[in-house]
């Protein structure tokens, strides 16, 4: 059974070296599948039941942390309190005037 493509793909054809365009919904022969190696450019072979159970928006342990625009912001940390600049003395001949 042939899968099918859910992206279009750009491959070199093993034996002629010729650059192909495979279009989502496409079902290449086995030749030309080897050479596709991201799997996410193919359908799924177990149809999915709506969304799975043990998928969250928290990492799991062994997950690393997302990155980009695919992580949500973590809280900026409270600012420190800071004590207000001491008050200078004014020189003896600053008072008189």
């Amino acid at each position: 059974m042939a899968r099918r493509l859910v992206a279009a793909v750009h491959v070199q054809h093993p034996t002629t070296r010729e650059w192909i365009v495979l279009e989502p919904g496409d079902e290449p022969d086995e030749e030309l599948a080897a050479e596709i190696t991201n799997p996410d450019a193919w359908e799924d072979d177990e149809p999915s039941s709506g969304l799975e159970e043990s998928e969250s928006d928290e990492p799991k342990k062994d997950e690393p942390k997302p990155f980009g625009f695919t992580a949500p912001p973590e809280p900026e940390p409270e600012a420190e309190p800071t004590a207000p600049a001491p008050r200078r003395r004014r020189k003896a001949a600053d008072a008189d005037e």
